[in-house]
Formats: structure tokens, sequence, C-alpha cells
């Protein structure tokens, strides 16, 4: 074999092991994308209280009611900082990278950014279909969808979503 494709596997192998082959193919990427994931798993470790007090101020901050961010979190990442979906979503409230960049995250398994981001947009959401159902299915389907079909999008993944989202919001706001 010779040098360049032994190199090439050495890389191939680190990415896979890093968790990110076929996310880039960029070794420095790939190595920066595991670093990333290390920081997240510390983050992790910030305390189910923290969160919710990060929940409380961005809820007053942007207006919205703080079960249904709670309620989001619990459902996008069980208030895990570090969860990552297969499609690439991150962090507790599951921002795709080019959501997350467009709302100013630099780092979406950074819990304050992810929480005060995916807030953020839950907000942009609600003025723009005035009603939390639509906000809700918007956030898992995306805004484009829930217009196009002038209501909830009829996905079974993103009915069974707001279905969730909406149940586990009903019960923190009785409780609370």
């Amino acid at each position: 074999m010779k040098i360049a494709e032994e190199l090439a596997a050495i890389e191939r192998r680190i990415e896979a092991i890093a968790g990110v082959a076929g996310e880039s193919g960029d070794f420095a990427t790939a190595l920066g994308a595991a670093s990333r994931r290390k920081d997240a798993h510390a983050a992790d470790a910030a305390s189910r209280a923290s969160i919710e007090r990060m929940i409380g101020a961005n809820a007053a901050e942007f207006g919205v009611d703080p079960a249904l961010i709670e309620a989001v979190v619990q459902n996008e990442s069980g208030f895990s900082a570090s969860a990552t979906s297969a499609a690439g979503a991150r962090g507790l409230m599951q921002l795709m990278p080019g959501t997350a960049r467009s709302l100013g995250v630099t780092n979406s398994y950074d819990p304050a950014q992810n929480v005060r981001g995916g807030t953020r947009y839950l907000r942009g959401l609600i003025d723009r279909f005035h009603e939390v159902e639509l906000a809700v299915a918007a956030y898992n389907a995306g805004p484009g969808a829930v217009a196009r079909f002038r209501g909830v999008p009829p996905y079974a993944e993103t009915q069974n979503y707001v279905r969730d989202v909406l149940t586990r919001y009903r019960a923190l706001r009785s409780h609370g």
C-alpha cells in the first residue's frame, strides 16, 4: 500500500472513531467535532436545576412559557446537552447546524447557547404561526412544511411529536 493510501485509511479510521465519518471527509473538521463532543459530555454534567434556570431566564427574555421550553427540551434530548440526532440536530433543543448558525449559536452543545437559540427560534415560530400547536409542529417539521400544509403536516413523526410535546406542556403547566 502506498503511503498516501495508508494515511487516508488512518484518517478514515480516526474519523470513524470520532463518529463523524461521512460528515465532511476533512480530517481537521473531524478532530474539531470530536473535541466539541468531548466538551458536550462535560456540559451534560450541568445540573437539571441549572438548565431549568437557563430555561427560566430565556423564557422571560423571549416571552415564551418556560413549561413549553421544558417540554421541547425533554422531548428533543431528555435534558442531554450532548445529544445528537441521526439527522445531525444537536444539544438540548436539538438545533440543526444551519438553524443554529442563523441564531448565532456557535456551539450547539453549550447548554446556554442552545437553550437561548432554541427559545429564540420557538418565539419566532409562535410569532409566525400564532398558535403553539403550529409552532411546535414547525419546530419539528420546519416552518415550510407547516405553511405548505396550512397546519400540522400529515407526517406520523410530526403528529406524534406535537402530541407528546403538548401533553408534556399541559402536564407541566398544571403542576407548576
